[in-house]
């Protein structure tokens, strides 16, 4: 069913759901699942609360936890199963972006530069976006006590950041999907529609939308 698709990823901003789909693709896949693991991140919680003086040590905290998770999975590519991840590689430039000023961007991207390993495109990339206030809703279920910080405006800016990232890629097959009214790990049925929207995939930019 999904032979083509060995290496799929799932990507969207916070609250997009993503870690949580990749969970649910890996198991029906029997696939490898990869996941970014922002909870190891010790310089996150304080980059909630204080943007301006912990971005830049949040940022390189992922971009080498990354980049060594990149290099692992290229060692492995030509023995591995299916994989699932969520998360990209060249969206830590898009968050890097965002968040630093100036002089810590220009300083990070040479960082990035020299890091990053050569890596095949995936398969496909799945990119759930929905509306801040949607992102926001399920940010504050989901509870997590260093995200209490978080506040829409920023959840917003980063979703902007993902949509104009996207709207600009063409490395590989591309399904966007509008995750608003649907809930792919508790309701089977919206799980179902999208293994057949991937199924019938043909060209390289598609979209899947579900109205209220």
């Amino acid at each position: 069913m999904f032979s083509r698709f060995r290496h799929i990823v799932v990507e969207g901003p916070i609250g997009a759901g993503k870690t949580s789909l990749a969970r649910k693709l890996a198991a029906f896949l029997d696939a490898e699942l990869i996941l970014e693991n922002a909870d190891e991140n010790p310089f996150l919680p304080r980059f909630y609360e204080d943007r301006r003086r912990y971005a830049l040590p949040a940022q390189l905290f992922f971009l080498v936890a990354r980049v060594e998770q990149s290099r692992k999975l290229n060692q492995g590519e030509l023995f591995s199963p299916a994989r699932v991840a969520d998360f990209m590689l060249e969206k830590d430039l898009l968050f890097a972006k965002t968040i630093l000023d100036d002089a810590e961007f220009r300083l990070y991207r040479q960082l990035y530069e020299g890091m990053k390993p050569p890596a095949a495109a995936p398969d496909l990339v799945i990119y759930l976006q929905a509306k801040s206030s949607a992102l926001m809703e399920r940010i504050k279920r989901r509870g997590r006590a260093y995200e209490r910080q978080l506040n829409e405006s920023y959840v917003a800016e980063i979703s902007t950041a993902y949509s104009e990232f996207f709207y600009h890629y063409d490395a590989s097959p591309l399904l966007i999907v509008n995750s608003e009214n649907l809930n792919f790990a508790d309701k089977e049925a919206d799980f179902e529609l999208l293994l057949r929207r991937i199924k019938d995939m043909r060209g390289t930019r598609e979209f899947f939308n579900m109205g209220a």
